[in-house]
C-alpha cells in the first residue's frame, strides 16, 4: 500500500526506528513520505515533551530537559544537528564553492561546534521552562511538527545547489505533498492550542529562501536539515514567551 510505505519511509528517514528492516523502501517512497514529515516530527516532539513533563517533578526541570533532549537526539540519530554543524562551518567559507566543499567534510570546526552548543543549550533551556509549567508535551510536539515543514517547502521552492547528486528529498514532495505538509503543520498548531507557532515556519522560509539563494544558489541536504533545527529552536523560544 503506497500510503503505508510513504509513512514508513518518513519514519525511516527522520528517525532511527528500524522500519526499513521490515518494509523494503525506495526513493519513490521517500518522495511520497515528505508530506508526512511534520506528522513524524510531531511524534518526535511528543516523545521529548512527554519525557520532560514526566521527569520534571522527580528530577527537576533542568535535568529532565537535558535527558529529554538527549533522547530526542538519539531518536533522530542527530540528523538535523549534523546538518546544522556542517552548515555553520560553511558560514566561514569565502566563496560558494568552498562552502559546498566544507559541507561535504563532516569534521566539526569552530563554527559548527559553536552552532551546536548554542542550539542545544537554547533547546534545553526552553524545554526546562516549558516542563516547569507542565507544557512541554504540547509545545515540543508543535515545535517539532512545524519545523519539519520548512525543509519540505525550501526543497520544492529552491534549486539544488550542487552540480551533481541530489538533495535527498529536495523537490520530491511536489505541490500536493507540500500542501499536505503545510496543512498538517498548521492544523497541529491549532489543535495543540499553540497557533502562534504556526507563524514560525512562515517566517523561516521567508528569511532563509533569499539567503540561501544568494549564499549557495539553492539548497543542500545539510542546509535543509539545519533549517528544521533552527526553526524548531525558534518555535520553542516563542513557546516560552507564550507560557
Amino acid at each position: 500500500m503506497p500510503g503505508v510505505r510513504a509513512a514508513a519511509a518518513a519514519v525511516a528517514f527522520l528517525t532511527r526506528v528500524p522500519v526499513g528492516r521490515v518494509v523494503e523502501l525506495d526513493a519513490a517512497d521517500v518522495a511520497r513520505g515528505t508530506a508526512l514529515f511534520p506528522l513524524v516530527g510531531a511524534g518526535i516532539g511528543a516523545v521529548v515533551g512527554a519525557l520532560a513533563d514526566a521527569l520534571a517533578a522527580p528530577l527537576s526541570p533542568p535535568l529532565a530537559a537535558v535527558l529529554a533532549v538527549g533522547v530526542g537526539a538519539a531518536l533522530t540519530g542527530a540528523l538535523h544537528l549534523d546538518g546544522l554543524a556542517d552548515a555553520a562551518d560553511a558560514l566561514g567559507a569565502p566563496t560558494r564553492e568552498r562552502a559546498l566543499e566544507v559541507m561535504r567534510d563532516h569534521r566539526i570546526g569552530a563554527y559548527g561546534a559553536l552552532g551546536l552548543l548554542f542550539d542545544v543549550g537554547l533547546r534545553v533551556t526552553a524545554v526546562a521552562v516549558l516542563a516547569a509549567h507542565g507544557d512541554a508535551l504540547r509545545y515540543c510536539a508543535c515545535a517539532a511538527c512545524v519545523a519539519r515543514v520548512v525543509p519540505v517547502v525550501l526543497g520544492v521552492a529552491l534549486p539544488y545547489a550542487r552540480t551533481s547528486g541530489k538533495a535527498g528529498f529536495a523537490a520530491a514532495a511536489g505541490p500536493l505533498g507540500t500542501a499536505i505538509a503545510v496543512a498538517t503543520a498548521l492544523a497541529a498548531a491549532v489543535l495543540l492550542r499553540a497557533w502562534p507557532l504556526g507563524l514560525v515556519p512562515v517566517a523561516a522560509v521567508a528569511l532563509l529562501a533569499p539567503v540561501l539563494l544568494r549564499w549557495l544558489g539553492g539548497v543542500t541536504g545539510d542546509v535543509l536539515g539545519a533549517s528544521a533545527e533552527v526553526t524548531e529552536a525558534a518555535a520553542l523560544v516563542l513557546a516560552v514567551a507564550l507560557t
